[in-house]
């Protein structure tokens, strides 16, 4: 992605990409900014395994999901399949994690069923993509550039997904089932069956506005709700019979509500409430569609 800088006199100059002087220093950039470029809580860098291998960076999003990041250092790192051993390990040392949680004073419950697993990388080949599309379980692959005037830039790298049938291709029996516990699979329609009709028709709506914003926008439904995001969730739907909560994910007085229809949960700090971010919103009828879409906006171009 190429960035511009504009000049008073509304003349734009192209930023350079610059090569980071130690390969370790996107690792140790991200792992210093971990929550504001990922929302993920920082809880151990380098952490080791009774394999002999060590996480680059371990750590847990807002919603309790466990968290591995890798770096692709150099061109011939295989950070997809690292990526996947480590998770396996940690399924298998689930007491591990969660002692680490309590020692970093997380107070939140671990969500085993949705655990993550992040690739960090300047670029990938068409193996890599290839590779992320064909398997079962998601893998996140984010690409980074640092530019000149010390400019981060980071963004999801993503693929056209093609369905096909890979029963000819992998033939499960019943010994390998090791692949089914990695994540569990939610969809949209789990979500909409509680959903009176016009909430599904509210919902569409909502959905095709929030993909008008950028063809990037990536559609993920979880246990609790229906996440849309860039590099991180910039909003999340919970579907309810009779209503649309949204959480948008701004921090606390950096929200224009000039309708006055988000609610502050920091004010007082309400724990334990799904999606991300400090603001909800909740849709009943047609007439609150764009006075929530225009808040939707903000937490879009501030996750952008």
């Amino acid at each position: 992605m190429a960035l511009f800088k504009i000049n008073n006199s509304n003349n734009v100059t192209k930023l350079a990409s610059m090569e980071l002087s130690k390969e370790k220093d996107i690792q140790v950039l991200f792992e210093k900014n971990l929550e504001t470029i990922l929302n993920v809580d920082f809880l151990a860098t380098e952490y080791s395994t009774s394999f002999g291998g060590r996480i680059d960076s371990l750590g847990i999003d807002k919603n309790g999901a466990p968290v591995i990041i890798e770096y692709k250092k150099i061109q011939n790192d295989n950070v997809i399949n690292q990526g996947l051993s480590y998770l396996k390990w940690l399924l298998d040392h689930k007491e591990k994690f969660e002692l680490l949680c309590q020692s970093k004073k997380i107070n939140i419950d671990i969500d085993w069923s949705s655990p993550r697993v992040i690739c960090v990388a300047e670029s990938y080949n068409k193996f890599d993509l290839d590779a992320v599309d064909i398997l079962p379980i998601k893998i996140e692959l984010l690409r980074y550039r640092v530019h000149q005037d010390n400019i981060l830039s980071v963004e999801s790298e993503s693929q056209k997904l093609v369905k096909i049938n890979t029963s000819k291709i992998f033939e499960k029996t019943k010994k390998d089932l090791s692949v089914d516990k990695l994540q569990k699979d939610y969809t949209i329609d789990n979500h909409l069956t509680i959903a009176s009709k016009e909430i599904k028709d509210l919902f569409l709506e909502l959905k095709e506005m929030i993909f008008s914003l950028d063809n990037s926008i990536q559609e993920e439904a979880k246990a609790k709700y229906i996440a849309y995001k860039l590099t991180t969730n910039f909003v999340d739907l919970s579907i309810q019979k009779s209503a649309i909560k949204l959480f948008l994910n701004v921090p606390s007085g950096k929200l224009q509500d000039v309708h006055n229809i988000a609610r502050d949960l920091t004010k007082p700090k309400l724990v334990g409430h799904w999606g991300n971010g400090d603001y909800e919103v909740t849709i009943k009828s047609k007439a609150d569609l764009n006075k929530a879409f225009d808040l939707i906006k903000q937490s879009y171009n501030y996750n952008k």
